[in-house]
């Protein structure tokens, strides 16, 4: 006797009403499945979950170990009790048509969910696996994981429209056609954040652990997270920053990852010095100041150059400003560039430079321009005072003055 045929001919027998018989029977019949399935759930359960345990204790890889914990297993077990009920429900509601057909949707659109979830499991277990992969530790792998989610949902939901009105693939492409324009107006982010996810991954614009600025939106700090919608972007000050994804291809932003990937980090900053404060150098102030080691010998060799040219032109020194003169100002920028050449903070093979900006109402712009060896931020910022703590005590040496703003003659002090 089949095992769905028990009841039926015990009703028979007791001669009980054909369409209450029916009824019960359905009743037991579908008490029996529940109970088979539930019991094939349990144990394909329990012996794919000790598999894979005993696989990953076995195993050095760490993949089979996040698939245990993203519970790949428990998804997969479940397989085969909808795919039992899938083949007894026609049996068991022969006589019920229309339940039939509305348990077979529901079977289906359960196989096609529970597909999904095994899915997702997979990915995410792959996800977490190539995070601890130091070639793909950079990479923007939620992107790729929730691209494949987002189309294999659409897919889902597409077979979800199939299978509950009976319609085939040409009517519903039809139909979405038609209400295209208000399907991307709903999902109009999630549309820009998809294109742009792709854009950025394909051209490599941003890996996680960059270091970004975006100025409209206020970030300044390491990328921590890039996903479909959102750039996550932990500050320097500790707080987190949201961007929008698409707003890295429609707005302009910084990434610093070439300067982390370079061989030194710029440091380009000026002091003003002040105007009145720059003069000629008489003969006994250069004596003086050929004491100091850096700039002797330069001292002595512009000097013999500069008293060749003056009495080969036979130029009236009388006066400082005829012919060739030495000033303080350019002999301090040359003491500042020896200066800068051997300290061990800066790069030597990378640009160098002390130069002169255009003068403003504030003085003359003494800028200096090089890179420092070590890029830490807080290695590179000591690097940075130290050469300027150097720079600003320099300058009363060549009897040069910072600019200063004065406050106002008539200002009055109203400090308490």
């Amino acid at each position: 006797m089949k095992l769905f045929d028990i009841a039926e001919p015990i009703l028979k027998n007791l001669e009980v009403d054909q369409t209450l018989a029916l009824y019960i029977n359905l009743a037991i019949n579908l008490i029996i499945l529940g109970a088979i399935a539930y019991l094939l759930d349990y144990i394909f359960k329990k012996i794919l979950i000790l598999c894979l345990a005993v696989v990953a204790i076995r195993t050095k890889s760490s993949f089979d170990d996040f698939l245990v914990a993203n519970k790949t297993a428990k998804y997969i077990a479940h397989l085969v009790p909808l795919y039992y009920i899938s083949k007894k429900v026609p049996i068991v509601l022969d006589k019920f048509v229309y339940w039939e057909s509305l348990f077979t949707k529901l079977v289906k659109f359960n196989i096609i969910i529970l597909s999904i979830l095994i899915l997702r499991s997979i990915l995410n277990s792959l996800r977490d696996y190539l995070k601890l992969q130091p070639k793909y530790k950079d990479k923007p792998i939620d992107s790729y994981v929730q691209v494949i989610m987002i189309t294999m949902w659409i897919y889902a939901f597409i077979s979800f429209i199939l299978i509950l009105f009976d319609t085939t693939k040409t009517t519903l492409l039809t139909t979405f056609g038609s209400v295209s324009a208000v399907i991307i107006l709903i999902f109009r982010d999630t549309i820009l954040g998809f294109v742009a996810s792709i854009q950025v991954t394909v051209n490599d614009m941003v890996r996680i652990g960059d270091w970004i600025t975006v100025e409209k939106y206020g970030a300044d700090g390491d990328v921590e997270e890039i996903n479909l919608a959102t750039v996550k972007v932990r500050n320097f000050d500790n707080t987190t920053s949201t961007i929008p994804t698409y707003s890295l291809i429609s707005d302009s932003f910084r990434n610093w990852r070439g300067m982390l990937n370079s061989d030194g980090r710029r440091i380009k900053r000026h002091i003003l010095i002040k105007g009145g404060s720059v003069r000629f150098l008489k003969d006994e102030e250069l004596e003086k100041l050929k004491r100091i080691e850096f700039i002797s010998s330069y001292i002595d060799k512009r000097k013999q150059d500069i008293d060749k040219f003056n009495m080969t032109n036979h130029v009236d020194k009388s006066l400082a400003i005829n012919g060739r003169n030495l000033t303080n100002l350019g002999v301090f920028r040359k003491y500042i560039q020896q200066y800068i050449l051997s300290h061990p903070g800066i790069n030597k093979d990378m640009l160098l430079m002390v130069r002169y900006l255009q003068p403003t109402e504030k003085g003359i712009p003494l800028e200096i321009y090089c890179f420092s060896k070590d890029k830490k931020w807080e290695n590179y910022e000591y690097i940075m005072s130290d050469i300027f703590d150097h720079v600003v005590a320099s300058i009363n040496y060549f009897d040069l003055e910072l600019f200063e703003l004065q406050p106002a003659k008539n200002q009055t002090d109203f400090t308490l």
